[in-house]
């Protein structure tokens, strides 16, 4: 379960990006505020605190947003909310755009520690009044979470982004389907430690936190075993996925686009045996991608 631009406010649009803030942001930002309401000698620095916190994170999704762009995927949406952000990004299903994708992220991170750190270190030197030593507070508390956020993160628990980079890994050797399912049961265990860990500290947030983080393992649990009974079915000779390069599986699975009847386009060239209506364009099975039904036939040279 993620969150959606469904109750959120469109902040801007940016490199084709929508970048959406959640309702419930302003909510917990109140709470939050308070609660650091005595780090700072001026309240407004604490409203910076939770701004730069979430400029991190937006920087880091953009990450995410520009690198699937890059390995020739699809990413226009980001939605910040009170758990910090997500980019939505459908990479191309191939180990190494999916890898570049989610590593770009705590990438972003590595590259800001370095600067933050050197602000930091910078302006403590010179905090002789209270507007210095509040920036000098500030800077090493932006710098600190910075490098929290990039150490939960690179947790090899799904579906965190640490994860997900396991997994992409794992696809290399063992395939989509059993990479994701290995990663998912990593990440239950990382995830019921992280829970006992909550009640033992009764920490609320690392508690909700870790609920958020179970559901949306129990999504990739069943999307595992869905794309393990996708590599199990039988394969079309003669045609492969221009995209993927992957044989389409044999069998009734498209539906006619007038009569709704599924049928298998690869045996009959498109054409629907019930109502002769002619299926044009295919979607491929394992990656997603959309291509005419004369453009998946392999050519063999001889």
């Amino acid at each position: 379960m993620l969150p959606t631009k469904e109750g959120a406010i469109r902040l801007f649009r940016l490199w084709g990006v929508n970048v959406f803030l959640h309702w419930s942001w302003f909510v917990v930002a109140f709470i939050e505020v308070q609660i650091r309401g005595k780090a700072y000698g001026s309240p407004v620095w604490n409203i910076l605190e939770y701004l730069a916190l979430f400029g991190i994170v937006l920087m880091h999704e953009f990450g995410h947003a520009m690198a699937c762009r890059q390995v020739g995927g699809q990413a226009d949406q980001i939605v910040l909310w009170p758990l910090g952000g997500v980019a939505y990004v459908a990479p191309p299903q191939r180990p190494g755009a999916t890898l570049w994708s989610i590593a770009a992220g705590p990438l972003v991170n590595v590259v800001l520690f370095p600067i933050l750190l050197g602000l930091s270190l910078l302006q403590a030197q010179n905090h002789s009044t209270l507007g210095r030593a509040d920036a000098a507070t500030f800077l090493g508390a932006v710098s600190v979470i910075n490098l929290s956020l990039l150490a939960f993160n690179m947790l090899p628990v799904y579906p965190l982004d640490g994860g997900q980079i396991l997994r992409s890994l794992l696809w290399y050797p063992i395939g989509r389907g059993r990479s994701l399912q290995v990663a998912t049961i990593i990440g239950f265990i990382g995830i019921a430690a992280g829970a006992a860990f909550a009640i033992y500290t009764r920490q609320f947030w690392l508690g909700l936190i870790a609920a958020f983080m179970f559901m949306n393992c129990r999504q990739g649990w069943q999307q595992a075993k869905v794309l393990n009974q996708l590599a199990a079915l039988p394969r079309s000779a003669g045609f492969a996925c221009p995209s993927c390069r992957t044989s389409p599986p044999r069998g009734e699975f498209w539906p006619c686009p007038q009569c709704r009847n599924a049928f298998d386009p690869f045996s009959t060239s498109g054409q629907c045996p019930q109502c002769s209506g002619r299926l044009e364009d295919l979607q491929c099975a394992d990656c997603g991608a959309v291509y005419p039904v004369e453009d998946w036939r392999v050519v063999t040279l001889r």
